[in-house]
């Protein structure tokens, strides 16, 4: 639907004729990487891979996507949204396609290599929605966005875990997803692209404004931002990372009943995303305190997965984790944006992606250690560090209050003046 946002005329026009096309791009890409992830930890498994081994070898994408998050949002400011869009589509695809092709661990990780290093078209898209936007405008923006990005995991494990029950599915998977990136790619090509989306001057394509732009986050005051997106993406990561394993282990639930069971928590993810902008209206538009208490409960529906009984309660705690980590994640991404500045969107929504990325290192290898001693194991551990992000939330929240009506007083006495 289209949309009415207050921005630079010719960008919100741009937005209303092009947002049924932007979400075309996310609902392909999440679909094609949805059929995959979930299948992920079973086709390493199959591959001979113990527990310990399979959380080294998923930490290869994470370490990876730390050190290129930052560099990629800071030269797609640089260069441009579509250039940069176009290139990680391309060089995903050829990374899905020789996924398609792993029959050993050495291949499974060379593959996981150019996904690595240039699976950022989300990223590259939120920071094209945040040039196009308001401030005001941006948290509603980003619950359509992330409600669009919810979509495109409904249908993928699905389809993905009726695959894998076939002889090969893992493989057709693979080589499906590939062909949904080059699809993307042709439409990123098609796509019209507006003068308005590149306003920045000539001078700044080059290597030195990348690089100011990376000094200018580093050097912010941003820290407990990105602790707490740690921690959070650590124990989110923990409670999916042996999802599908687990509940075969623990229930013995097929991986086409699980693929069911995720698709409905993308789908409750989605309709959360619409849920954004009336709770952020309903909280005052006091992010701080919102994302405060979506922690808590995703704090507590972890423990709920982690100590539950039946599929039943799993279903439970399915249904309000979506929501919670959705409205979270929407939360964390604006308070950065304010707190940073959006002249550097890409750079910064780069480096929350990098942060993230250290999680993708770290959770594989902790969800590894801890399923050798209880498949319920990673949800145990995600529990304490989503307690230790309320704690660090609960001691830094009053200061950001207390920095935003400094400056709200600051403002009002330039007016004044």
């Amino acid at each position: 639907a289209a949309m009415k946002i207050p921005a630079h005329p010719q960008r919100r026009n741009y937005l209303q004729q092009h947002w049924w096309f932007v979400m075309q791009l996310l609902h392909y890409d999440l679909f094609g990487v949805s059929m995959i992830i979930p299948l992920l930890s079973h086709h390493v498994k199959a591959l001979g891979a113990s527990p310990t081994v399979a959380g080294l070898v998923g930490s290869t994408y994470g370490i990876l996507q730390l050190f290129s998050s930052t560099i990629v949002g800071s030269w797609s400011d640089v260069v441009g949204r579509r250039y940069s869009m176009l290139t990680c589509l391309l060089l995903s695809a050829l990374g899905y396609g020789l996924l398609g092709m792993s029959t050993s661990i050495a291949l499974f990780v060379l593959a996981r290599i150019p996904v690595g290093l240039f699976k950022h078209s989300l990223s590259i898209c939120r920071a094209l929605l945040s040039d196009l936007v308001s401030e005001a405008e941006r948290p509603l923006v980003m619950g359509h966005f992330n409600a669009a990005s919810s979509v495109g995991f409904i249908l993928g494990p699905v389809v993905g875990g009726y695959l894998t029950e076939h002889e090969g599915g893992f493989y057709t998977s693979s080589f499906t997803c590939a062909a949904i990136f080059l699809l993307n790619t042709g439409l990123v090509w098609l796509l019209p692209w507006s003068d308005a989306l590149t306003p920045r001057a000539n001078a700044n394509y080059n290597s030195s404004a990348m690089g100011s732009k990376i000094r200018t986050v580093a050097s912010s005051d941003m820290w407990d931002l990105f602790l707490v997106r740690l921690l959070m993406a650590i124990a989110i990561m923990l409670y999916y990372s042996n999802f599908s394993l687990a509940m075969e282990e623990r229930f013995m639930l097929k991986p086409k009943a699980t693929g069911y069971l995720i698709s409905y928590s993308s789908t409750l993810g989605a309709l959360a995303g619409c849920l954004v902008g009336p709770v952020t209206k309903l909280y005052g538009n006091d992010m701080p305190a919102l994302l405060l208490h979506s922690t808590v409960l995703t704090c507590c529906l972890i423990l709920l997965y982690a100590m539950a009984p039946s599929v039943w309660h799993v279903l439970l705690s399915s249904t309000f984790f979506a929501i919670s980590t959705t409205i979270g994640r929407t939360c964390i991404t604006d308070l950065e944006l304010q707190k940073g500045g959006a002249h550097a969107s890409g750079t910064l929504i780069g480096a929350g992606q990098s942060v993230t990325a250290v999680g993708r290192v770290l959770a594989p290898l902790l969800s590894g250690l801890a399923q050798e001693f209880s498949p319920c194991g990673p949800p145990s551990l995600g529990v304490g560090l989503a307690l230790a992000a309320v704690a660090l939330l609960l001691v830094r929240v009053p200061k950001w209050d207390g920095r935003c009506k400094r400056k709200e007083a600051k403002l009002d006495k330039t007016h004044r003046e």
